[in-house]
């Protein structure tokens, strides 16, 4: 098997990436993740899945490089992460009662052979009435500030759902372990 390196600095994929209990390493691309004038969040986040698996493959030839993006989408807005309360209050405000879709892009690509699989793996949160004391009360306990969203779904954001909808539970956390496994065993990778 080829070395798998994950490009990404994200400990929630890190975590996630261990549950497949393959050895790998980890490196932080550096790429511009500006969203394109006229591009969909799906373009989006498989261009910026696929960036970030391109941009390590220099300097780690020969490797499975794992990239992956998320964004969250309320209505036709993109929101990514809040980085400060008040912006993760106004989120949750917005999203109080409505539903929210997560689009995670996942690209894996073979250094050695050049080939690389990108797909996007949607996951929709449906969301509780939220009045503006639980979400301060959530935001205070949590501080979901680096979360696409304002929530950690593998934490206390889950009280703030009604419900999900999704082929990938994985995927809401930003690595979709369904896919990548697919993509892997199309690699030749055995697992288990």
């Amino acid at each position: 098997m080829l070395p798998l390196l994950l490009a990404s600095s994200s400990a929630y994929r890190r975590e996630l990436l261990t549950r497949l209990r393959l050895p790998f390493t980890c490196s932080s691309p550096d790429i511009d993740e500006s969203h394109r004038p006229g591009e969909s969040a799906t373009e989006l986040v498989k261009r910026l899945a696929e960036e970030k698996a391109r941009a390590l493959a220099a300097t780690h030839p020969g490797h499975l490089i794992i990239g992956s993006d998320q964004v969250a989408v309320l209505g036709e807005r993109i929101i990514g992460k809040p980085h400060t309360f008040e912006k993760a209050r106004e989120q949750l405000l917005a999203a109080s009662g409505a539903s929210v879709t997560f689009l995670t892009g996942l690209a894996l690509l073979n250094s050695k052979s050049g080939r690389c699989q990108v797909e996007c793996v949607p996951f929709t949160v449906h969301m509780r009435e939220l009045n503006p004391a639980r979400i301060e009360r959530y935001l205070h306990a949590e501080q979901p500030y680096d979360c696409a969203g304002s929530f950690k779904a593998e934490g206390l954001g889950i009280s703030l759902f009604r419900s999900t909808e999704g082929s990938d539970a994985s995927s809401l956390i930003g690595l979709p372990l369904i896919l990548l496994v697919d993509m892997l065993l199309a690699e030749g990778v055995e697992i288990p």
